[in-house]
């Protein structure tokens, strides 16, 4: 058997259909059909049961798939090795971002990666955890910035900086008078919380949880942007909480609103996240090394508090 034939193997799996695994892996569908039944004659077994439909893995079959990922793998890490040995950082690299992460981190640190290494090619994606996660895992992106920890034991973490949460209070609302506040000064159910599928939401959500009980049906208005939120916050609709980083790019008029929590400062761990297979190494090193060098001078907290990005089971 060969490399080839086990990736069509593992493109199959994955899509469970032949005719869209065959285009995902740019050969005719009869082509990667006989090289898979070629596999499973000298093997003596049928890797995927056809009368299902969708098409399923047979027990056998997604043991062979399981170690198809790893002899794969390692088939790229050769080429990984030869690529650090020759000192060349270039190629394709697909990085996933998180929603709150991309529009504030990414323009900060692009340029920069572009000019000092303009032989990556990058693939940038944003997507929610989950997603990233899932994509990670089936080899469909090299690396991705998301927060953490993630507790996943198939994904390695470089911690790239810590970012507070940050309030917007607008002039109505009772806190507005304090120059600090406290977790305990926040009323949950008048919060303005991202949708669902935002970990940032869930890291508001364990926040508010150490200091009370809360009754999540009381949400009413959830919105897919930093911006919305504002907005629905000076219309006397609420506070909302918002990542450092997003308070650096708001008007003089509304920075006026800002109110820093008394330390340690809640905050998010933001990451540089990768499959444990440790592939494309040099590149990963280049990213975190520019992501760091950015920074540096724009997150200078030290005594802050981790909320988990996870969302707690009630």
């Amino acid at each position: 058997m060969t490399i080839t034939q086990l990736q069509y193997v593992l493109a199959v799996a994955e899509h469970k259909n032949f005719t869209l695994a065959a285009e995902k892996c740019f050969v005719t569908q009869p082509t990667l059909s006989m090289q898979i039944q070629k596999i499973e004659e000298e093997l003596n077994i049928l890797i995927f049961d056809r009368s299902k439909k969708p098409i399923q893995l047979t027990d056998i079959g997604q043991k062979i798939v399981n170690q198809a990922k790893n002899i794969v793998n390692e088939a790229d890490r050769i080429k990984d090795i030869v690529e650090q040995q020759k000192g060349f950082i270039g190629g394709e690299f697909r990085l996933g971002i998180i929603p709150t992460i991309m529009p504030t981190l990414l323009p900060m640190f692009l340029n920069n990666f572009i000019k000092k290494y303009p032989k990556v090619k990058l693939l940038i994606e944003e997507l929610n955890t989950d997603e990233i996660i899932v994509k990670l895992k089936n080899g469909h992106l090299d690396a991705a910035i998301a927060a953490t920890p993630l507790e996943d034991e198939k994904i390695k973490e470089i911690v790239l900086y810590f970012e507070p949460f940050v309030a917007y209070i607008p002039e109505h609302h009772a806190s507005f008078q304090k120059e600090e506040i406290e977790v305990a000064d926040l009323n949950l159910n008048e919060i303005l919380l991202l949708q669902d599928g935002h970990c940032f939401r869930d890291g508001i959500l364990n926040l508010c949880k150490n200091g009370s009980d809360i009754d999540q049906t009381n949400f009413q208005i959830q919105s897919g942007s930093f911006e919305t939120l504002i907005k629905l916050a000076d219309e006397g609709l609420g506070t909302t909480l918002l990542p450092y980083l997003h308070t650096l790019d708001l008007k003089d008029s509304d920075k006026l609103k800002l109110r820093n929590f008394k330390e340690p400062k809640p905050a998010r761990e933001v990451s540089l996240i990768y499959p444990k297979s440790e592939l494309k190494m040099q590149i990963i090193d280049a990213i975190r090394s520019t992501i760091a060098g950015v920074v540096k001078g724009a997150i200078v907290f030290q005594n802050v508090q981790i909320i988990s990005p996870l969302q707690k089971k009630a």
